[in-house]
């Protein structure tokens, strides 16, 4: 057995620990590059701390999804100020976009030398500038991940930059700043990190060490999420999807993910759609259609197995099956009222061209079994 692990340099999770930002950049520079989301205004604790330290600031917000000329953008506000380190505080979005200007700022070349699919896929060269991962949401994990995930309008994708440079060298994780969220953003991001928790553990990459994060992340998020969803002032609930969140990115930094990340690459590119409903519409269907095929043509695949101990760590059962399992997150979908993929105006005239841009996206490569395309078709439907 070989594995390896890697994640931020540093990582601080508390309540609280937002307040002592301040100290802890005093040493990476004089002038920050703080990217922030469509509410500058939550960054206004950071922004005072960093001031008081003496630190000049440049903001620069991502109101949605970072775009390839969005980032381009911060890219040059970041150089014109001659930005030292980089901030970045926000939802996945955010803290992606603020990864790919740390890098850039001390890797030349453009943009797309680095992009994957659409570009060169070129490896860094140089450790990006210094960078600080705060996140706001509990969903992507995206504070302790290697990679930055990009839209491209032009090509209708989105698409990663990714390099293990890229993973963030502080990462702060402050459940207070997660109390705000409202239901809707809770239920997305909830699923997202559920997903990525599960996806992991089965996938095929998975290692001892990311097996018992999965596992501790899976129990947290299925005690919680609806619990936080209902009441996002509990405290303990939003302390759990934060540690479920955070577990999820250090699970697939090191396991990657499977079919749900491998349609939902693609199909954010082509609809207007949140990340972690996509993920959420498709969750039960893959895992149906994965539990079929491991079945019918794998059946000594440790997998099975997996999926049942998923089933008995979400649903309390000791002797839960995977169709339980299935069926428990089925309800818990229904319960967070998250649509199908109809909702999002894709078609089943559409489903042919999603599965081809999808079947080779890289998520689809730690899938717990390689499915063909008419499982895959055979997802989409289900979703819709």
């Amino acid at each position: 057995m070989r594995f390896e692990f890697a994640t931020a340099g540093r990582i601080i999770f508390g309540p609280g620990t937002i307040g002592e930002i301040g100290d802890l950049a005093a040493d990476m520079g004089r002038r920050a590059f703080v990217v922030t989301g469509k509410t500058v205004e939550r960054a206004a604790p950071l922004v005072g701390q960093l001031k008081a330290q003496g630190t000049a600031i440049t903001p620069f917000s991502i109101p949605g999804e970072p775009t390839t000329d969005l980032v381009l953008a911060a890219v040059d506000a970041a150089r014109r100020d001659a930005c030292e380190f980089v901030i970045g505080m926000g939802g996945g979005s955010v803290l992606d976009a603020g990864k790919v200007v740390a890098a850039l700022l001390t890797n030349g070349g453009d943009l797309m030398d680095y992009l994957e699919v659409i570009g060169g896929g070129q490896p860094l060269s140089r450790k990006p500038a210094v960078y600080i991962a705060i996140p706001t949401t509990a969903g992507t994990g995206a504070e302790v991940t290697r990679n930055a995930v990009l839209d491209s309008p032009r090509h209708r994708v989105k698409v990663s930059m990714r390099s293990p440079l890229m993973l963030p060298d502080l990462a702060v994780i402050d459940p207070e700043l997660t109390y705000s969220i409202p239901p809707e953003i809770t239920a997305v991001t909830g699923l997202d990190a559920f997903t990525q928790l599960l996806e992991a553990y089965v996938s095929v990459n998975a290692t001892p060490l990311t097996d018992g994060i999965c596992r501790e992340g899976l129990q947290r998020a299925a005690r919680s999420l609806k619990k936080a969803w209902m009441d996002g002032n509990n405290t303990g609930a939003r302390r759990d999807m934060c540690l479920a969140s955070l577990f999820g990115g250090l699970a697939l930094a090191n396991a990657k993910l499977g079919a749900v990340h491998g349609f939902a690459g693609p199909l954010g590119g082509m609809y207007d759609a949140p990340h972690g409903a996509l993920c959420a519409a498709l969750l039960p269907h893959v895992l149906e259609v994965n539990l079929k095929a491991l079945q019918s043509r794998a059946p000594e695949s440790p997998a099975i197995n997996r999926y049942h101990e998923v089933a008995r760590m979400i649903t309390g059962n000791s002797t839960g099956r995977a169709s339980e399992g299935i069926n428990w997150i089925q309800e818990l979908c229904s319960q967070l009222q998250v649509p199908g993929l109809a909702e999002y105006g894709i078609k089943e005239g559409d489903l042919s061209t999603i599965v081809a841009k999808s079947k080779d996206a890289s998520s689809m490569k730690g899938n717990p079994i390689l499915l063909t395309e008419p499982e895959l078709l055979e997802v989409l439907q289900k979703a819709l």
